[in-house]
C-alpha cells in the first residue's frame, strides 16, 4: 500500500512541477506586455495564481515524500534514531488529521462555489473558479495519503529497530 501511494504521489507531483514553468513563462509574458506595449489582462493575471493554487496544492505532498518538507532540524538531529522516529509518528498522525479536517470543511467551501457557477468576479476573468476551489479537498487528500504512507515507512523502520520480523 504504502509503494502504491507513494508512485501515485510521484506521479502528481512530477506531472505539478511542470506547473512551474508554464507560471515563468506565463508572468514573463505578463510583464513584457504590460511594461513594453501598456497591454495587461485580468485573465492572465489570474491565471497566474490558478496554476500556483495546484503547484502548491500537489507539491506539498511531492515534497514530504522526497524528504524537502522544512523540519526544526536543529533538534531533530540531536534525537536518538527512535526519538526520531517517534517524533515522525507524531507529525505524521498529525498531518493526516489536520489534512482530512481540511478535506472534511472545504466539501461545502467547494459545493458552494460550483452551485452558484463562481468565476472571477473582475470583468474578463477566468470563469469556473470551482475547478480551482475543488483542488483543495484532492491536495489535501494527496497530503494525508502521503502522511499515511509516509507512517506506514515509520512503523516499518521502527520495527527493525525492535528486532522485530
Amino acid at each position: 500500500m504504502q509503494e502504491r501511494i507513494e508512485r501515485a504521489v510521484d506521479l502528481v507531483g512530477r506531472a505539478a512541477s511542470w506547473l512551474a514553468l508554464v507560471i515563468v513563462v506565463v508572468m514573463a509574458t505578463n510583464v513584457v506586455l504590460r511594461y513594453l506595449f501598456s497591454y495587461g489582462s485580468v485573465w492572465a493575471q489570474e491565471l497566474e495564481w490558478h496554476l500556483l493554487a495546484p503547484l502548491i496544492l500537489f507539491g506539498i505532498p511531492y515534497a514530504l515524500l522526497k524528504g524537502e518538507h522544512v523540519r526544526v532540524d536543529v533538534l531533530f538531529a540531536k534525537f536518538s534514531p527512535r526519538n526520531q522516529l517517534r517524533v515522525e509518528v507524531v507529525s505524521q498522525v498529525l498531518g493526516i488529521l489536520i489534512s482530512a479536517a481540511f478535506v472534511w470543511l472545504s466539501f461545502q467551501y467547494v459545493q458552494q462555489s460550483y452551485v452558484i457557477m463562481e468565476g472571477s468576479a473582475d470583468p474578463g476573468g477566468l470563469p469556473y473558479r470551482w475547478v480551482l476551489k475543488a483542488l483543495i479537498p484532492a491536495g489535501f487528500a494527496l497530503l494525508a495519503l502521503q502522511s499515511l504512507a509516509t507512517l506506514l515507512g515509520v512503523f516499518a523502520k521502527l520495527r527493525t529497530l525492535r528486532g522485530a520480523p
